[in-house]
């Protein structure tokens, strides 16, 4: 299943979410842990299964009989995360070959339409598995409480990762790299498939070589179609969207629009259409306006500026198809794409882009933990209300009720929302730890004495600054320290670049939209 407005999606800066090798969808290939039937309670919401002619049950997804994927493979260490899933390293029991498992909790297939959406997504990777660049497939299992995919390792991580460490790369590079994703988008599209979720975060490095083939995944919001054919769903992620799907009247046009978001995207270090919340960030992409006249534009070849113009024309009828995106002179081999290094400053824009503000994760779980008891007590009783079967978890159907008993008017797209924000371990369904997290955000509990509290939680030395230092040792004790650069973190909120972050720069970073929080599918929301 897919991303963002896909299963999801994203905010502030874009996402990530990381669940594919790398990203939500597990094309890292992931999903929710292999769980074993004889420690996990009954799922509530997991579709009904019946039963082969041999006496085996028959899975209700996938609609064979089911299969301990336990007894083929050994399974590892967690490879990414995403809303409906997380994937993990996995090992062939008798070949000893890697592979990396998508799991996805049945629990989190709350109606029959994502159901569906998980059995295409089999299909569809079927369909497309042996051609080059796209990641294979090499087995579908369902057990009691989840459906594993087992996928191609791609162990060379994502490719904006590689181009960041390699320090600079030029804009033959970029069209070398950007003729390789259209003409996996053309493969797609020529079989019929559209992808509906393209973003760096879904193009993977099968290995660690220089010279390693780069493979697309997550193909968990893709669909079939047919010449002509209209879609509706508001599905991807926020940044990529194309705006004729949000005006809900697509077809495959639309994934060239995503590849031209990437392409501005790895010529400049940032996206084109960009806003603090996801809604501002749809109104600029209907606006349409694109920036040629900020840096790093002027010194950008003028047949590159056509390329990304052509491909991000808001008329889909006029935008370029794939075939005419690979003839134009400047993505061909030896086509027009100069060789000359591109300014330093976009590699430090590409990893801003990329960093994940962990340090607002961190600051909300200080806050939740500086609750008093008489504040969590009122939450405390709206947990034990909604937890009926005292299970000690809350599923969707619980939460939906629960609320709506309190009076609470949310719509049915903000309890998902609600949902999906909270179930941090991503298992479908939410503890009380999670429970008080979500409900102190959603309650607005950042009231100036708790963010003052946070503040001074991170500025150990009460400088009135949080510093570098500070803030790596407070994401370190909360286990979040992932090894990307501190400075990065900093360099988002700092807004009057000192290099620390004072009280006001802390409160607007916890008071910004996220449009990292989006939920991947859209299809209940409008956007016209």
């Amino acid at each position: 299943m897919g991303n963002c407005c896909s299963r999801g999606e994203s905010g502030d800066a874009p996402e990530n979410d990381k669940g594919d090798q790398g990203n939500d969808n597990g094309s890292n290939n992931g999903g929710s842990d292999p769980q074993d039937s004889s420690t996990t309670p009954p799922q509530k919401n997991a579709p009904p299964s019946s039963q082969s002619a041999n006496g085996a049950p028959i899975g209700p997804v996938l609609g064979r009989p089911m299969e301990d994927i336990k007894s083929l493979y050994t399974v590892g260490k967690e490879l990414g995360r995403g809303q409906f899933g997380v994937t993990h390293l996995c090992t062939h029991k008798v070949t000893g070959e890697q592979f990396a498992c998508k799991t996805i909790a049945k629990r989190k297939l709350v109606n029959k339409e994502d159901v569906e959406d998980v059995k295409r997504e089999v299909q569809i990777m079927h369909h497309l598995t042996g051609q080059p660049n796209v990641v294979d497939l090499k087995g579908a299992y369902e057990d009691k409480h989840s459906v594993h995919l087992v996928m191609e390792l791609c162990a060379g991580g994502e490719l904006f990762d590689r181009i960041i460490a390699k320090g600079h790369y030029t804009e033959r590079a970029a069209a070398s790299l950007l003729r390789t994703i259209v003409q996996i988008v053309h493969t797609c599209h020529s079989m019929g498939v559209i992808h509906r979720d393209l973003k760096p975060e879904n193009f993977l490095l099968l290995s660690k070589d220089e010279n390693a083939p780069l493979k697309a995944t997550d193909f968990g919001l893709s669909v079939f179609y047919k010449p002509g054919e209209v879609f509706k769903d508001i599905v991807g992620s926020a940044y990529y969207i194309a705006p004729e799907v949000l005006k809900r009247k697509y077809g495959p046009e639309a994934d060239i629009w995503s590849i031209g978001i990437m392409l501005y995207i790895l010529l400049s270090g940032v996206p084109p259409f960009w806003a603090e919340s996801e809604h501002g960030i749809f109104n600029a992409i209907l606006r349409g306006h694109v920036d040629f006249a900020s840096d790093p534009w002027p010194s950008i070849s003028p047949q590159a500026k056509d390329l990304v113009r052509k491909m991000l024309n808001s008329d889909p009828k006029q935008r370029l198809t794939a075939i005419q995106v690979l003839s134009h002179p400047w993505i061909k081999e030896d086509g027009e794409a100069p060789d000359t290094p591109l300014d330093n400053a976009v590699l430090s824009r590409l990893k801003q882009f990329k960093a994940m503000n962990n340090f607002k994760k961190v600051a909300l779980r200080v806050i939740a933990g500086c609750l008093s008891e008489e504040e969590i007590m009122g939450l405390k009783e709206m947990f034990r209300g909604m937890d009926t079967d005292n299970s000690g978890t809350i599923t969707l159907e619980e939460l939906k009720q629960g609320l709506s008993k309190q009076g609470t008017k949310l719509s049915e797209y903000e309890v998902k929302q609600l949902m999906e924000a909270a179930d941090a371990d991503g298992n479908g369904t939410i503890d009380y730890d999670e429970f008080i997290t979500a409900t102190m955000h959603m309650n607005r509990m950042d009231r100036e004495e708790h963010l003052y509290t946070a503040f001074q939680h991170f500025d150990k030395d009460n400088s009135g600054y949080i510093t570098t230092e500070e803030l790596e040792q407070a994401l370190r004790d909360y286990g979040m320290h992932d090894g990307r650069e501190i400075k990065e973190i900093i360099c988002e909120v700092d807004a009057d670049n000192d290099g620390r972050i004072n009280y006001d720069e802390f409160v607007a970073m916890m008071r910004k939209g996220n449009p990292e929080a989006i939920p991947k599918k859209r299809r209940d929301t409008l956007f016209v």
